[in-house]
Formats: C-alpha cells, structure tokens, sequence
C-alpha cells in the first residue's frame, strides 16, 4: 500500500485534469483489438454512441444522457467485456450551416467563382443577429471551408467538456459525419439501396422550409401554436342554383384551389357531387368531389382543395387525381406566371395583384379583394390552431412541387414496415414503453423518407444526369459512379464515360447539386463506427452492435432511420438493446430546450461541482425519466458532490487501519457487514445488468452510508486496538468493503473512486474486476440490529442533551429475542462506540434504548 499517496485532506478539486491526463497516458479505455479478437464477438460490448451536433454548445441534457451511457460502459468493462465505445461529431447539414452564416457573417452563393484568399468579414457572430442582407456571399466551396474550419474547433471544445465529465470513450476511434471516410460509407450505402430500387427520385408536392430554401423530412417537423382565422368565401354554383360557402384559413390559395370535398355522408353536399362550382375572383370551375377525410363537423363542412394548403391537401390530390396548380415559389412568395387554368381578364388582374408577395401580403390583399367582390362573407373569425414548422425554423412549412430524393420507409409498404416493427420487438428497449413510441411512429408514417436538401455543407448526393439533344436533363437516365470512385462530387468529378468539356451541354452530362439530409448519414452510424465495407474484421467485431443510447425525441428521427438502413442493407436490427433516456426539465416541470431559451450549459456546474457530483445526478435518474434540474439550487448535484468527499474521506480512514498478515473474518458483526454487501453487490450486478444504473446506485449508497455512519463507527475502536483479538477482523473487513465499494461506485463516481482506488492498488479500478460476493458466511440481522440499537443510544444520548461522546454508566437495550442474541455478539463494539460501562439487555417487541444512565461530568 502506497501510504505516502493519500494527501492529508482529500479533495475532488484537480482530480477530472488528473486522471484525465493519466487515462490518456495509459490509454486506460483504448480498445483492445487483439483481445477482441482472441475473445469473439461474444466478449465484446460495442455502443453506438449518439453522434452530437459539432455546431454550438453541449447543454446538460448532454451530460444527462451520455452519463447514463458511460455508467454502464464501465460496468461491462469491469464485467470483463472488451469495450467498443466511439465518438462521433455531426457536423454536417443545417445547423452547421446557419452556425457558420452567423459566426462569420457569410453566406452561399454557389453561383459564385472560389476565392483562395477570401477572408470572413469577422469571426464569433451571436448565432442571432446576422442578416441575410448584412452577410457577404460567397461561393460554395469558401463556404464549405469555413464550415469545415468552426465545426473542428467545437468538436474540439465538445471533446474537452466529455473528458471532464468522465467519459470513458476510446478517443481514437472518432468519425465526422462530413470526412472523406464519412462521405464514402453514405454514398456507397446510397447507391445500394438504389440498386435494390429502395431509393428512387421523383416529382411530387414537398415541404419546404422558405427561409433555409430546403426540402423538409416528416421526422424533421414539429407543431406549434399559430393565430389564424376563417373566412368564409362564396363559391358559385355553374348550374347558376346559387353559392356553396366554405370556410378557409388560406384563402391566398383560392388561385391554387382544384377542388370542394365534403364527407361523402354528409347530406348536405351530397346532391353536389359530381357537379362544378367557379372560383371567386379567378372564375376558373373545379369540381365538386366526396372523400372521407373531410370533416362534417369543420367550418361550413365543406372545404377547398389548394395545391397546397396543407398535407390533407396532397392526400386529397393524390388520391382523387386532381391536377396541380401551385402558386408558390421556392422563395415562399407568389410565382409570377397565373395557373393556366385562370384564363379570365378579370382573373389573371386579381392573380397579377398577388404576384411576388409573399404569404402574409398576398392574404391581405386577397381578402381586400374578396370584401371588394362581396365574395367574403362576414367578417373572418380568428382562432389559434398547430402548424407545421420546420423544428429549427422560424417560418411555418409551405408546400411546393419539387423533384426530390427518397428512400423507401414502409408508409408505402405494408411488408416492410411490418418488417421494421417486427425487428423492433426483437430488441430489448429500457424501458420497454418507448418501443411503442417507435411502432406508432412507423405505423404513423404518410410517405416515403425524403433525403435530399437544397443547401451546400453535406455528403453529395453521387448521381449525375444524362442531358438530352436540347440539354437538359433526362431523368431516367441517372449516371451513377462506380464504388471504386468514391467518394464524389458531381459538382466537380465526372461520370464514367464522359469528360469535363462535355458538363452541361447537349448529350452531355449535368452533376446533382442536392446534398443529403444529415439523418440519411447519421442513420448510417453503426457502419461509420464499425468500419463497415473499409474494416470487415472490425465491422463482424462488434456489429450488431450491443446498444444504442438516445434520447427519447429522436425515436421518430435517428432510430428509426438507422433501423431502416440495417433492415435494407442486412436484414436485421443494428443493435439488441436501445437506451432511451428521458428529457431535463426546468424547476417548472418544463422540457428546456434552445427554443424555450431555458436550457442550462454545463460547464459552469462541471467546474463549481465537480464531475462525480454531475455525474451522480444523471445516474440517480432511471432510462426514461425526466429529471428536473435547477441551476440556482441543484440538490442532486450536491449530494452527489457530499458522496464523492465521503467516499475519499471514508477511504483514508479505512485505510489507517494496518491489516496483519494472514488476517480472518472471526468476528459476527465483520462476517454480517461482509454478508449484507454481497446482497448489494447481487443487487447492484443484476440492477446495472438490466440497464438500471439508478437501482444499482440507489442500493449501493444506502450501503455505503450504513458503512460510514454505523459499521464504521462501530468497529473503528476495535480496529486501532492491536490488542484486541477481533482487530485484525475488523481491518480485513474494513479492506474489503472499501475494495468492494470502491469498485461499485466506480461507474458513477469515475473520478473519486479512481483516486482512492490508487491508494492501495496498483492499475485502474475502472480496469479491475466487477465485485463478486465474498461468500463469508454471515448474518445480515447482526448488523440491522446494531445499526438500530445504535441509532436509539445517539437518540438517547440527544435527548439527554449530552454530546454522543459522554460516558454512559449503564443502558439497557431491549429487543425480540432473535435480535438480543444479534446484539449480543457485537456487545464489545456497541459499548466501545457508546462509550458505555455496563450494558444490558432485556426482551421487548422492538429494538429500544431506555434506562439510559449517563457519568457525571465535571463542571
């Protein structure tokens, strides 16, 4: 034992800087290849860690979640697996993107020739502040640099906040979701899936976001609180029988409008299908059609068809064959050139009013003119309703006909997506309700997966088209590389069979510009991590992977998308077991979030704390369950922090006690203490085994405590007393359950285990052995007993008003008599720590402490 090690006074202050540099020296949760190797798949544990967004700061909803992750990381190290624990940067798409604007006051013009020498008009923009019209352009490839420039040096402050904290990840298998590497895997994966006819292009109504000009994906919208209003509009009936009304919240669609519906129930509309009605202002005549997914009961309960208001609109389009007459622009503003359907004088000048406004001018001014013609009837009728936004956008979703990529996801697919929900419940999810949460997603799914994006920072999508004798492109003649040649970018490499002079004219080629969405890589993170088609003996290593760790709000996004991909590349889920842990809220039970403006930055709390303390405050909530956190008063963290003191504190003082060599268990308190650990470490083992580090840390600290304030106050006299014949007994037992303890708090308190662990050990406690139970025979009832008897005489002694030090005369302890003989074999250290002359003890129904007589003190 290295004595001279344990400083005077204990302190968590410098330990995170300490023992990261030594993990790092000694390359302490490095991946042992050979050992994998040597061991087979079954004696790996391999974790698909959540790749984070390289594009701002960590919040503590990061520290929550990756804790969880880390805790059971060092359990199964412990557990003799061979660790396969990467890290990954997200560092591509639209986040990166508006980061970058905003930092460097820029944006993207890829119309624009690469300047080598540009330089950023300034550098640390808010995030907020900069305006499209203040950012200076810039072409694609200078943009694309500077992403590439901010997005390495968060990863690196990203990397230093995760050292701090713990994370035992081997920081040399790292990916970035925008390397060559990166590109490659996404690419090759891509081209597969389009071999197989999984992905296809195709013409079709999009959302879109009109402030980042992109197309949008299902998983990527969310719904807010909007005011609206109804305006109830005057259509006319072409058999002159009078006005059929409806009520619209988008009646600067009306020039976009092909169709009424109603519910082919409702009476009321009944003797109108089949026939036509004319449009207000543009007098252009639409049919009259039935479909159940209108609803009776809305407005006047029959609505407009617009190409397109909504997604109900498309469903009506698509499944009633209507024809398309979109009016608005990729910009979210009213096209120039009037459907060809508006054929009237009057028409075409109503349409020219609206033409190049945007949303909100072209609803004013249509309801200007609707109240001109007498076709508005009444005033609208305001009201708040959800919309779609884009989840980080500040403009609600427009719908707008574009030619996109998709890859095919079961919405469409009775077989395939029943396929996915059946992989589903082949996996083990903790807890077992958020499998739901993925079914009902998949069950819920209205399209194919949307993967292509109108934006520059991303994996090129790796096809090129055929132009046609006019130049332009033939779109079922998709060019596509060879695999040997990737990664590309059409952009600038050539197809097979073509050179560069022939880009863009007759009978030539023409690249694909669309990028892919961030998730259609990051659904691929198994295979970035596992090396697969670059490192087959690393990929059949650790794939399928054992866990995938996440928060629940990216079941719909990340593991979903990452399930379709394994089930269409290899016909099976990518991991056994998924880890879903809940959201942080804020002292008002709300979930923080940037868009709240309450989230909490970690590492201020990191460094006011320390680490242990964080991390006990992650790991005392189970997977699943929100935790609340507040940052004025974050009482979890601070008993987590008075944990990690105790267990430094508590284990300089066990280790003053010299343990003589070939020293025993004799006595029945030690052998009970010794007893009732192995039942914590059962409970622990089988707790951490069923991801349940909460249980694990919950059963483990309230042993723990029982230790310091009871059994280690009990058996201190006896264990400085060489004399006494039980000394040695209570030494070896007093190793023991500090060897014990220090190796279950371990995964939890990385830091201060670790520095007490170096005390008397040589090697890691992260590297060491999972406890296993000692196996010492002994009864628990001795120490429960003890314990409580002890609590009554300091008890007793508090109510006498006299300090727990005062010598006690006599004192009689009556107890059943099953825990008087329990008493009675630890009489010595219960009179020892009571500093009692003469105890006796007596029958009674319960442990109590009475006839308390306690030694005159001197005045």
């Amino acid at each position: 034992m290295a004595d001279a090690q344990i400083p005077d006074k204990p302190a968590l202050e410098g330990l995170e800087k300490k023992w990261d540099a030594k993990w790092r020296e000694q390359g302490t949760y490095l991946f042992d290849r050979a050992r994998a190797v040597e061991v087979g798949r079954a004696g790996i544990y391999s974790v698909d860690t959540p790749p984070p967004t390289a594009s701002g700061t960590l919040h503590i909803g990061h520290v929550f979640s990756y804790t969880h992750t880390d805790v059971k990381v060092r359990f199964e190290r412990m557990s003799g697996k061979t660790v396969f624990y990467p890290m990954g940067w997200d560092d591509n798409g639209l986040p990166t993107e508006r980061r970058v604007q905003n930092y460097y006051g820029v944006r993207c013009d890829p119309s624009l020739p690469y300047d080598p020498d540009f330089t950023p008009p300034f550098e640390g923009g808010d995030n907020k502040s900069s305006k499209a019209a203040d950012q200076v352009p810039i072409s694609r490839r200078n943009f694309i640099e500077l992403c590439e420039k901010l997005t390495v040096e968060d990863e690196k402050h990203f990397e230093a906040l995760w050292r701090d904290l713990g994370l035992s990840v081997d920081w040399t298998q790292t990916y970035r979701t925008i390397s060559d590497e990166t590109i490659r895997t996404s690419q090759l994966a891509f081209l597969r899936n389009l071999e197989r006819g999984e992905a296809y292009q195709d013409l079709a109504p999009t959302m879109w976001d009109i402030d980042f000009r992109t197309a949008i994906a299902q998983a990527e919208l969310e719904e807010r609180e909007q005011p609206a209003a109804f305006h109830r509009v005057a259509f006319h009936r072409t058999d002159g029988a009078g006005d059929v009304h409806i009520e619209t919240t988008r009646p600067e669609l009306l020039a976009a409008c092909v169709a009424l519906v109603a519910h082919p129930d409702d009476e009321r509309y009944q003797p109108l299908f089949g026939t036509t009605v004319r449009t207000p202002l543009f007098d252009v005549e639409v049919p009259v059609l039935a479909h159940p997914l209108a609803q009776p009961d809305k407005g006047s309960g029959i609505a407009m068809i617009c190409t397109f208001g909504d997604v109900t609109d498309i469903v009506w389009w698509r499944e009633l064959n209507l024809p398309n007459r979109t009016i608005l622009g990729l910009d979210g503003r009213v096209v120039a050139d009037p459907p060809e359907a508006i054929t009237s004088d009057a028409g075409r000048a109503a349409y020219a009013e609206l033409a190049g406004k945007t949303v909100f001018s072209a609803k004013k001014r249509i309801v200007e003119l609707l109240r001109e013609s007498g076709e508005l009837i009444g005033d609208p009728k305001p009201f708040t309703h959800v919309v779609k936004f884009y989840e980080k956008g500040d403009r609600p979703m427009e719908i707008v006909s574009t030619r996109q990529w998709y890859i095919r996801n079961g919405a469409r697919d009775e077989a395939l997506r029943e396929r996915l929900i059946e992989l589903g419940r082949g996996m083990a999810w903790h807890p077992d309700f958020m499998r739901v949460r993925f079914e009902n997603w998949t069950n819920g799914l209205t399209g194919d997966w949307l993967v292509s994006r109108q934006r520059f920072f991303g994996v090129p999508i790796p096809v090129w088209y055929a132009l046609d004798e006019n130049g332009e492109r033939d779109y079922d003649r998709v060019l596509v590389p060879d695999a040997s040649q990737l990664p590309v970018d059409p952009s600038t490499d050539v197809p097979p069979g073509y050179t560069e002079d022939q880009r863009g004219k007759p009978g030539g080629f023409d690249g694909e510009r669309d990028i892919f969405d961030t998730w259609a890589t990051s659904s691929l993170t198994p295979q970035l991590a596992g090396g697969w088609e670059r490192d087959s003996e690393l990929w059949n290593l650790v794939a399928p992977f054992d866990v995938r760790p996440q928060g629940q709000d990216i079941i719909r996004t990340w593991l979903f998308s990452t399930m379709l991909r394994s089930a269409l590349e290899d016909g099976r889920a990518p991991w056994t077991d998924a880890a879903i842990s809940g959201f942080i809220v804020d002292p008002d039970r709300k979930k923080m979030s940037k868009s709240k403006g309450n989230v909490v930055t970690p590492a201020d709390i990191l460094a006011q704390h320390g680490s242990d303390a964080v991390r006990y405050w992650a790991a005392s909530s189970r997977l699943g369950a929100d935790a609340a956190f507040d940052p004025q008063n974050p009482t979890q963290v601070k008993i987590g922090r008075r944990l990690a003191i105790k267990v430094l504190n508590a284990a300089k003082f066990v280790l003053s006690f010299p343990v003589p060599e070939g020293a025993e268990i004799t006595h029945a308190l030690d052998a009970s203490m010794l007893a009732t650990l192995d039942d914590v470490i059962r409970q622990a083992t089988k707790a951490f085994q069923a991801y349940d580090h909460a249980r694990a840390l919950e059963v483990t600290e309230a042993f723990f405590w029982t230790f310091c304030d009871d059994y280690l106050e009990l058996v201190k006299e006896r264990a400085y007393d060489r004399t006494d014949v039980g000394q040695a007994s209570a030494a070896l037992a007093l190793r023991l359950a500090l060897s014990t303890l220090l190796r279950l708090l371990a995964p939890v308190l990385a830091f201060a285990t670790e520095e007490a662990w170096s005390w008397f050990n040589e090697g890691s406690v992260h590297l060491a052995s999972w406890p296993e139970p000692l196996g010492i025979e002994g009864d628990p009832a001795v120490l429960a007993a003890v314990s409580e008897a002890l609590i009554g005489i300091r008890r007793a002694k508090t109510e006498a008003k006299a300090s727990q030090k005062t010598p006690v005369a006599r004192l009689t302890i009556g107890a059943p008599a099953a825990a008087v003989a329990a008493l009675k074999a630890a009489e010595g250290d219960l009179k020892a720590v009571g500093r009692i002359d003469e105890l006796t003890f007596a029958d009674a129904e319960a442990v109590t402490v009475s006839d308390i007589e306690l030694v005159p003190q001197e005045a």
